[in-house]
């Protein structure tokens, strides 16, 4: 099908070295078709097109402080108790024959900040440089007795009385140091793209992340064990390069990913803080997160063929780790120096969409996965604890082969009224599980109706069922489990689920919106394991424009999950039962008020509140309550933003944020337990505030 030029076609052709490779609606519309020749490209100029020269945008800085007494408020506000500052930019230069740049920067010098430099020709080639950096907090309020912690020793003070208890440590309490687990992520890159000729374009680049910190972990003698800080200082490089073939309806492009990852820290060790029993060490060693790469080559293209648009992808990769066995304190025979790990990975995928005719659009998809584990099976000496026997065991060499095939169709029935279904099928092969295979198929149908004047609604249900090969324990995995123990990722189950959403304007100014969703899993030929799950949700929203100035919004989100799961304590039939209830609430709503003071003051609240909390239970002739876990938290946000020049804004902001939860494994005196020492009570109780000024100028 052909049809006349207009200016937005001119200018979409202009730019065809960019869109080729998108193909616009396989129904025979697609730019590719445009009859271009009668058109003198030459002497076309878009008047209205005018492209400004030289510098425009905003820069800002900003300087605030925060007041809290706990570091995990540092994840809301980004930065941590004490004074901040921070710089901001979006600024563009445009200059003579396509040539460009641009500055971004968002929140830069604070924990959450980044920035992007981009400068090239435009259509010819690009540099970008990037940087990032991602601070998550846990807690400054661990203590530990442990000595040098930050490196990979830890020793106990010279004083440390040792005891077959915690409450025997008679030093302990006088030793304990405060000290806090936080990881820090900084990521630095440099890309590079080129266009060539209208036919091809290539790409690389290159990241660098380093990341630094504690992260908690415990290290044991038998069955006494310590909280302990792990060193977290791990580097990952990763590269990716392509080059790109593009014509009218199709292009194709070959891709490579890398990554090697190294870890400063091969072992850890540290000294019991307990009178060593059974044998037991006096100091023990933990290997750490080892050296590895992983490397991927990909093939990717599509081809438009009148109304169908076809695209596919087949890929490539192998993983890798060979750093030499950490065998500090260690008395057997090691068969190999290294585990020489290798695992090989391939895949494809093909989708193919086509439109029939004006109501009828077909598609279907195939994806194929393959993870070959090509380790060496070596023969291992077990540890003599607790039940294990010590005698000779073997690692295992896991595969998993996934197909999934998916096959829809979406009819409009009349204007406004329009039809989708599908089949979605999966099969999982794997080895040395304790089910080596399971098939999933799924049944699934929606309806849209948007036919009445500012409504919009639609409804979604499905029915799926896996099943798969007979269900037994494997050797290599569960020698002593229950044989009537189902794992649930691999169990029989029946899966319902419906849900819809339904927006409506009844005026210009106001917008409202519903939906809801309800999914059940019936794990029905369970009977030791998880045998049942709901989960229900519904979430509603408001938006009113109450004015030209003024806007209110608002927004609530429920979940609820409750699940039954099924024990035996004697590893016979189930006698006793399990019920968790989760349940998460969130709400929040915002109001703002432009044009005081002249049209030069804007004030503005923002405010959310979420209630997570959980429930267990367990029944073995009584019924006992685990009791209550929650999380709650207030967030809210005052602001006022003036304009103090027709270039320069300044804006004022006041943070708040309330927390609260009660996680019983948070909160364990450190000889609360006889036989684990550990960091004491880290639960979260506080007010933070932060208040920032910050300034924007207009170039």
């Amino acid at each position: 099908m052909k049809f006349k030029l207009n200016l937005v076609t001119l200018a979409l052709l202009t730019n065809a070295g960019m869109l080729s490779g998108a193909a616009i609606a396989a129904d025979g519309y697609g730019i590719q078709n445009a009859n271009t020749e009668k058109v003198k490209f030459d002497k076309w100029v878009c008047k209205n097109c005018k492209v400004e020269k030289g510098v425009s945008g905003t820069v800002g800085v900003g300087a605030g402080y925060s007041d809290s007494d706990d570091i995990r408020s540092a994840n809301a506000f980004a930065t941590k108790d004490g004074f901040a500052g921070k710089v901001d930019a979006d600024v563009k230069y445009t200059g003579e024959n396509g040539y460009q740049a641009s500055i971004e920067a968002e929140n830069l010098g604070m924990e959450n900040g980044r920035a992007e430099i981009n400068a090239g020709k435009a259509g010819q080639y690009n540099l970008n440089l990037n940087y990032r950096q991602i601070a998550t907090y846990k807690t400054d309020k661990a203590m530990s007795p442990y000595q040098g912690i930050g490196g990979d020793d830890l020793t106990l003070p010279g004083d440390w009385v040792h005891g077959g208890s915690t409450q025997d440590m008679t030093n302990l309490y006088s030793s304990l140091n405060p000290l806090e687990l936080s990881l820090k992520r900084e990521r630095a890159g440099l890309g590079f793209e080129y266009q060539g000729e209208s036919l091809w374009n290539t790409y690389v680049n290159y990241q660098r992340e380093d990341k630094t910190g504690l992260k908690q972990a415990s290290g044991s003698f038998y069955n006494q064990s310590m909280m302990i800080a792990e060193p977290v200082d791990y580097t990952t490089d990763t590269l990716e390069a392509g080059v790109r073939l593009s014509g009218d309806n199709w292009f194709t492009s070959v891709n490579y990913n890398g990554s090697i990852f190294k870890n400063d820290y091969s072992e850890l060790s540290f000294e019991n803080a307990f009178v060593p029993t059974f044998g037991a060490q006096t100091t023990g060693y933990m290997s750490l997160d080892p050296d590895n790469e992983a490397h991927t080559v990909s093939v990717l293209g599509q081809y438009v063929a009148g109304r169908t648009v076809m695209n596919g992808r087949v890929y490539l990769g192998q993983m890798t780790q060979d750093q030499d066995f950490s065998t500090s304190g260690y008395g057997y025979q090691m068969p190999t120096e290294s585990l020489d790990g290798r695992v090989d990975t391939q895949g494809a995928t093909l989708k193919v969409v086509s439109r029939i005719n004006r109501q009828l659009r077909l598609n279907a998809s195939y994806d194929y996965s393959d993870r070959d584990n090509k380790t060496n099976v070596e023969e291992w000496t077990q540890i003599s604890i607790d039940s294990t026997t010590g005698q000779a065991a073997y690692n295992t060499p896991y595969d998993i082969t996934t197909h999934k095939a998916k096959v829809g169709a979406d009819y409009r029935l009349a204007r406004g009224h329009k039809l989708e279904g599908g089949f979605d099928y999966r099969k999982d092969e794997r080895s040395y599980s304790d089910r080596e295979t399971t098939e999933e198929n799924t049944l699934w149908a929606k309806y849209q109706l948007s036919a009445f004047a500012n409504w919009n609604m639609w409804i979604k249900g499905s029915y799926g069922e896996r099943d798969g090969s007979h269900y037994q324990a494997s050797e290599w995995t569960s020698s002593e489990q229950n044989d009537l123990l189902r794992k649930y990722n691999l169990a029989d189950r029946k899966r319902t689920q419906v849900e819809a959403r339904v927006t409506h304007s009844p005026i210009d100014s106001l917008t409202l919106d519903f939906g809801a969703r309800y999914a059940l899993d019936d794990y029905n030929e369970t009977q030791i394991g998880l045998t049942e799950s709901k989960d229900l949700s519904y979430d509603a929203s408001v938006s009113y424009l109450i004015n030209d100035d003024m806007t209110v919004t608002a927004f609530y989100n429920r979940q609820n999950i409750d699940s039954e799961q099924a024990g035996s304590t004697n590893l016979g039939a189930p006698n006793w039962f399990g019920s968790v209830e989760d349940q998460v609430d969130v709400l929040g709503a915002g109001f703002s008020y432009n044009n005081l003071m002249e049209q030069k003051l804007r004030l503005g609240v923002d405010y959310t509140y979420s209630d997570s909390n959980s429930n267990t239970q367990v029944t073995q002739g009584i019924t006992g309550d685990y009791g209550d876990y929650y999380a709650k938290v207030h967030n809210v946000n005052v602001y006022a933003l003036y304009k103090a020049t027709e270039k320069m804004d300044l804006r004022l902001d006041y943070k708040m944020e309330n927390y609260k939860d009660n996680d019983a494994g948070n909160d364990i005196a450190p000889d609360g337990i006889w036989n684990v020492l550990s960091f004491g009570s880290n639960s979260h109780d506080y007010n933070a505030h932060l208040i920032m000024l910050s300034m924007s100028y207009r170039l």
